[in-house]
């Protein structure tokens, strides 16, 4: 038999073969739908998922404002206090209307509310971030928020947490702090060796060599010019580890804006009617103080208790005037000399730091039962001055201190409105056996057998040891000085830089009278926070023909022992900072 194909047998077999095809293209068709049916469902999900984290991060982020708000404005103390009202502190519609499309939990089973944990304990230690290197106290906390999107098919819930540390610096931590313009422009080598922060821009002009060993930090901008543009030196900077600009402001708690005008009223009396406990009345040196001296617009002296006696304790006359009591008197206001630099005479409270030990420790305080909040009972550790007497244009009040080289058993804080005067070797040892150590700490960086001290004010001038008042009016080189040192924080004020007056710079912030030819060795931390309102005759340089002073041989280094807290001055200011730690997106409702 012959089998005959003919064309109605080719026709069928490619009919089989379009089929076949068709189905083959039907299903890989399918398959592509059914492929990128799932990718966009999975798209969808990971978009939704990728916004409640971004709405759960919006929430920790809220959060965490409101506790950094807090704290700034009372501290840790509140924010503690309020732990658990913060729970409630969830984001609603009436911060953005799209969140009327999402629930927030804790991860713990609870709607509306937030995950708020103090992971402590609360530690002094080395702190982390842009403050590395400064110790300060670092209260732990945690937040954690859940969020879903209520009207998604996917119901996914993004969850974020965060880990922060609320510090707490001492502003002595740095060797240099200005709360102004910071310049720097010394004509001989400089070393600094701690931190150096400026609120606001910081101008390097050096004439030799200038090096920084620590991080230098500044609010506005870092220049390597003065501050109005040119650059009249040609000495190098060597920077320590890191010099950044657009850091972060670090500023007093004074409940109000930190200007200059904002923070000068640390120093300066209360006004009637402010409370103690107010953001700025905790402050102010005045409410810190154990004793105040005060010399009042009728030229009347009073000496009181501070505010934990309430104010009310009057020390008699004849328990601290020099006239009276050549034992134990420790205070004179009949000494006057003259500022070159001002123009003016000086007539000044006078302070005998060795005649206030003596009188701490004597029947004549009757401040001992009260002082029991830093130093213990019988412990003077701060005293505020201040002279409110009216001078003419040829006059300038002033505060001195004299005879200091030993301080009191707990340290010594002085602090007033007025310009400051430091007279001799300043807390350079303790009386304490073997006598060697009273002066160990003399034209060194060796602080072992320092006291906590800080000097507070206006402006702060040093006298040498061989400064006499009646050769004040005399030709510069008439007023030879010997060697002297100065152990102790200063915070005080400066003439600020015009277009055609120089500051003087941190090399002369602290100001000179004499004819330097030897050393002023300085260990402490230098803060400048304020112009100055009474000292405000300008830097005028150095040289016979200004007649002012010549500058010393500057032997300046950071006290380490205010890395330490209890070595910290009586009455050390805080500043207080944010420092971020962990951030991490987490499984949903999950612990901490």
């Amino acid at each position: 038999m012959k089998l005959i194909f003919g064309s109605d047998s080719r026709r069928g077999s490619s009919i089989v073969v379009v089929l076949v095809l068709c189905s083959i293209t039907l299903l890989i068709l399918g398959s592509a739908l059914q492929w990128s049916s799932t990718n966009t469902t999975l798209s969808q999900r990971n978009n939704e998922y990728f916004k409640t984290i971004a709405v759960a991060e919006g929430a920790t982020e809220k959060l965490l404002s409101r506790i950094v708000a807090d704290y700034r404005k009372d501290g840790e103390v509140t924010v503690l206090a309020n732990t658990n009202s913060y729970k409630d502190f969830v984001p609603t519609s009436s911060d953005n209307a799209l969140l009327a499309k999402y629930e927030f939990s804790d991860g713990q089973g609870h709607t509306d509310k937030m995950f708020v944990q103090y992971d402590g304990p609360t530690v002094y230690k080395v702190l982390d971030g842009h403050y590395k290197d400064l110790h300060g106290y670092a209260t732990p906390f945690r937040i954690i928020s859940n969020a879903k999107q209520l009207d998604s098919l996917f119901q996914v819930v993004g969850a974020v947490r965060q880990d922060f540390e609320l510090s707490t610096i001492p502003l002595f931590q740095f060797a240099i702090f200005y709360n102004l313009d910071l310049e720097i422009a010394p004509g001989a080598d400089m070393e600094i060796t701690g931190p150096v922060h400026s609120n606001e821009d910081v101008y390097i002009d050096p004439g030799e060599a200038l090096t920084f060993r620590s991080d230098v930090t500044a609010a506005g901008n870092i220049y390597e010019s003065s501050k109005y543009g040119s650059t009249s030196n040609d000495g190098t900077v060597d920077w320590g580890p890191t010099h950044k600009s657009k850091a972060s402001s670090l500023n007093l708690p004074i409940g109000t804006t930190n200007t200059a005008a904002a923070v000068r009223e640390v120093v300066e009396v209360p006004p009637s009617g402010e409370s103690a406990t107010s953001d700025l009345g905790k402050q102010r040196f005045y409410n810190r103080a154990d004793m105040i001296i005060r010399i009042k617009a009728n030229k009347q002296v009073q000496v009181t208790s501070g505010l934990a006696n309430n104010f009310a304790t009057i020390i008699p006359r004849s328990s601290w005037d020099k006239a009276s009591n050549a034992n134990t008197g420790f205070l004179t206001t009949n000494a006057s000399f003259f500022n070159k630099r001002e123009g003016k005479t000086v007539t000044p409270i006078e302070i005998n730091v060795a005649k206030l030990a003596l009188w701490n420790v004597s029947t004549n305080n009757t401040l001992k039962s009260y002082l029991t909040n830093e130093g213990g009972a019988g412990n003077l550790r701060m005293v505020y001055v201040v002279d409110e007497r009216a001078h003419g244009v040829n006059t300038e009040s002033g505060v001195r201190l004299v005879e200091g080289k030993v301080l009191l058993p707990k340290g010594l804080t002085v602090a007033t409105p007025n310009p400051l005067y430091v007279q001799g070797d300043y807390n350079t040892g303790t009386n304490l056996s073997p006598a060697s150590h009273a002066t160990l700490s003399k034209g060194t960086t060796n602080t072992a057998y320092t006291r906590p001290a800080a000097l507070i004010g206006d402006a702060i001038t040093i006298l040498s040891g061989k400064w006499k008042d009646s050769d004040s009016t005399k030709e510069l080189t008439q007023r030879k000085p010997e060697d002297t040192t100065v152990n102790a924080a200063f915070l005080a004020g400066i003439v600020e830089t015009t277009n055609s007056l120089y500051s003087g710079g941190v090399e002369n912030f602290p100001r000179f009278l004499e004819d330097w030819g030897g050393t002023f060795t300085y260990n402490g931390s230098m803060v400048v926070m304020y112009p100055s309102k009474y000292a405000i005759g300008d830097w005028g340089g150095t040289g016979e023909d200004i007649g002012i002073y010549n500058a010393p041989v500057r032997k300046w280094a950071f006290d380490k022992n205010f890395s330490s807290y209890d070595k910290l001055p009586p009455g050390t200011p805080m500043i207080r900072g944010v420092i971020r730690g962990k951030w991490s997106a987490i499984a949903a409702n999950t612990g901490p």
